[in-house]
């Protein structure tokens, strides 16, 4: 068998004297789907903000595709294609809709300030590659014919699928 895509291995978390996750073992094996389900206040959220780095735990240890990635950062955790959303929607609501999901393609980028400023045939086409992937994404979520529209003048709904659809670009 593959060896799994994410995997917790004894992950604790403490905040002071409650522990909000305790001794958690999961594996996830590429391809399949998985559902972390308990009441409030259960330690789902605390999970997931320790897999894309902003909580480190306790004890334990968490690995994607093989790497340890317990100790990491949240930006690199997201360049390795780890991403999240949020219970509150967070979206750039003045800009449109393809330009939230390219917001979150860039934390993937390679170009810095440097070639931000020159523009050279590297960034240009790092830029296409993000505007296709943003655009596949909306695909996705079945927003592609929305690309244009003001994040703000989406229905809640809409909103939603457009946080999912750049946590996937």
């Amino acid at each position: 068998m593959a060896p799994p895509l994410l995997e917790l291995q004894d992950v604790t978390i403490r905040f002071g004297g409650l522990v909000a996750v305790d001794r958690l073992d999961l594996k996830v094996q590429r391809g399949k789907i998985r559902a972390l389900i308990g009441p409030n206040g259960a330690g789902k959220s605390t999970v997931f903000n320790a897999v894309t780095g902003i909580y480190r735990p306790t004890s334990g240890r968490i690995f994607f595709n093989g790497q340890d990635i317990t100790n990491l950062k949240p930006y690199v955790v997201a360049r390795l294609g780890i991403a999240r959303t949020f219970q509150n929607i967070r979206l750039f609501k003045n800009l449109s809709v393809l330009d939230n999901v390219k917001v979150g393609r860039h934390c993937r980028g390679k170009g810095g300030i440097i070639g931000a400023l020159v523009r050279g045939p590297r960034v240009k086409a790092e830029e296409r590659e993000i505007g296709e992937a943003a655009m596949a994404a909306l695909a996705l979520v079945d927003l592609a014919h929305k690309k244009d529209e003001t994040a703000a003048n989406l229905a809640y709904g809409e909103q939603r699928r457009l946080e999912i659809a750049r946590a996937l670009a």
